[in-house]
């Protein structure tokens, strides 16, 4: 199976490298995709990584944070029949109360001009294809300084946040907002459901 990786923001395409490492591992062919989360911004990016998708072939998108919001964006825009799975690792997929409050705060420039689309999340469409998330619980990271993040979170992103209406499986995994990419427990459920369509519970 064919995987394309996407980054989320203030990341460059080598926070990915050790996702790719072990899924490559499993078996899969892997390629990153890169863009510039802030100056460019994701809606930039979303016709280029429409192109990426399909001269790549890739039949999966795994994307982190921000990365899965635009592997669904795009998808919903520029539909890929190919694209049978995406996994998204700890994207607020309703919306991100941590960037809401970047911009109340006067912080908003921060998110560049990817604000628009962390903020207001993704709708569900029809004949999507299947979702998963995977949704970190160790509250380490800086969306609570902005933002009161209501029940478990992984410091960035609420575990709230994660529950899209679309979704075909959801797991959770101890691990930080940015430790997603680094966990080996995350790879696994991710070969899980690119497998399966299905996460190991």
């Amino acid at each position: 199976m064919k995987v394309l990786l996407v980054h989320g923001l203030w990341n460059s395409r080598h926070w990915l490298a050790p996702l790719a490492w072990r899924l490559r591992r499993a078996g899969f062919e892997v390629e990153l995709f890169g863009y510039a989360s802030l100056f460019g911004g994701a809606e930039a990016a979303m016709p280029r990584l429409a192109e990426r998708i399909a001269a790549s072939g890739a039949q999966a998108l795994v994307g982190h944070s921000l990365g899965g919001l635009m592997a669904l964006e795009t998808l919903h825009h520029w539909p890929a029949p190919a694209v049978t799975r995406v996994v998204c690792l700890g994207s607020p997929l309703l919306g991100s109360a941590a960037a809401g409050g970047m911009r109340r705060f006067g912080a908003g420039l921060a998110l560049g001009r990817s604000a628009g689309l962390l903020c207001r999340g993704v709708p569900v469409w029809e004949n999507c294809p299947a979702v998963g998330v995977v949704a970190g619980t160790v509250p380490h990271g800086f969306g609570r300084w902005f933002a009161p993040l209501e029940g478990p979170s992984d410091g960035t992103v609420a575990l709230a946040e994660t529950r899209w209406p679309g979704l075909a499986d959801h797991c959770e995994v101890a691990a930080s907002h940015s430790g997603l990419l680094l966990s080996a427990a995350v790879a696994a459920q991710v070969v899980a459901f690119l497998r399966q369509g299905r996460f190991v519970h």
